[in-house]
């Protein structure tokens, strides 16, 4: 089977998603890849982080193969005005998600393996009445599937999902229910046999309350709701154990004993697997008919055009959706 390349969105372009791009491209580890893009806008900003790529502009996907040993591929892509580093510009926004449509139409139509999606500024496209919280939601839309996605964050230390995402704390004990909790859970547990080969997933569950709840004592959703979910899941033979105490499920010994972490909220899910591994985490959307990761941060517009940001979430992000199409072709037969 030939190689497909994998696309990759330039997200904010006044955050570092270029710099981040270039660097990748240049640490040489990576399967190849292209960049939706203007060519000149890119040469420009990697001159200002002291950056050097030679650069080739291309017409499709595939002529990216050709070329990416010597120089990063460039699907041309306008934006409207120019922006300076740390400087978003509305009118930018259209152009931001345009690319975003672009890369996931290659991917359902099978032109690439995979998207990476660099950082959005998700206040500037708000204000250009961008209808989703981020990434997630909005490529479950262009997807069309009738499956929900969830947010999975992956480094080598750890993995956890999210139950409820960009939700304010407040609002989670409303949205909390058996439902989702238990689909949350049956789409992790197939992604973690699709996309990352574990044949036999051991699932661990907080609790939403401090202590799990304490049987009650200190709030009644794990008695109610989180409890519930996990005996029916049992029962339909998954390996699953909780709910367990937030505050102890993350240690070294507690991490050994479990695949994944589903989490009750962000903060829950996001807070540990950042303090262990930060540079190195990388936010996954499964439940999807396509491949999508992303480096597990934000524009940084305060270092954009320094040359100072971190690119070892983006490489691991391009090696991690590469590595997931390759295991979605190996457990559907065609590896």
């Amino acid at each position: 089977m030939l190689e497909k390349p994998i696309a990759i969105t330039p997200g904010e372009p006044a955050g570092v998603g270029t710099e981040i791009t270039v660097k990748a491209w240049n640490d040489k580890s990576c399967p190849p890849f292209f960049l939706i893009d203007d060519a000149e806008r890119v040469a420009n900003r990697a001159k200002e982080a002291n950056l050097e790529v030679p650069i080739k502009i291309i017409s499709s996907p595939e002529q990216s193969l050709e070329c990416f040993i010597d120089a990063l591929p460039i699907l041309p892509h306008k934006f409207p005005v120019h922006c300076k580093s740390g400087k978003p510009e509305e009118l930018n926004a259209p152009a931001v998600i345009e690319a975003i449509e672009i890369a996931v139409s290659f991917a359902k139509t099978g032109l690439v393996s995979a998207l990476v999606t660099n950082p959005i500024q998700k206040e500037i496209l708000t204000k250009e009445k961008f209808q989703y919280p981020g990434h997630t939601e909005f490529l479950a839309a262009l997807c069309g599937t009738e499956v929900e996605p969830v947010m999975l964050l992956a480094s080598d230390e750890l993995l956890v999902v999210p139950v409820t995402i960009h939700e304010p704390l407040a609002n989670v004990p409303k949205i909390l229910n058996e439902n989702l909790l238990q689909r949350t859970i049956l789409i992790t547990n197939t992604a973690l046999k699709t996309d990352f080969s574990i044949e036999r997933p051991r699932l661990c569950v907080s609790g939403l309350n401090p202590h799990a709840g304490e049987n009650g004592t200190i709030g009644l959703e794990e008695e109610q709701i989180i409890k519930p979910a996990i005996e029916s899941l049992k029962n339909r033979g998954l390996r699953i154990n909780g709910p367990v105490s937030a505050d102890s499920m993350f240690t070294e010994d507690a991490r050994k004993r479990y695949d994944i972490a589903i989490c009750m909220y962000h903060d829950q899910a996001l807070i540990p697997i950042k303090t262990l591994d930060f540079w190195n985490s990388v936010n996954v959307t499964i439940g999807l008919p396509i491949v999508r990761t992303s480096p597990d941060h934000g524009t940084a517009l305060n270092i954009a055009g320094s040359g100072d940001a971190d690119a070892n979430s983006m490489i691991t992000a391009i090696k991690l959706a590469h590595r997931i199409y390759q295991n979605r072709l190996a457990s559907s037969g065609f590896g």
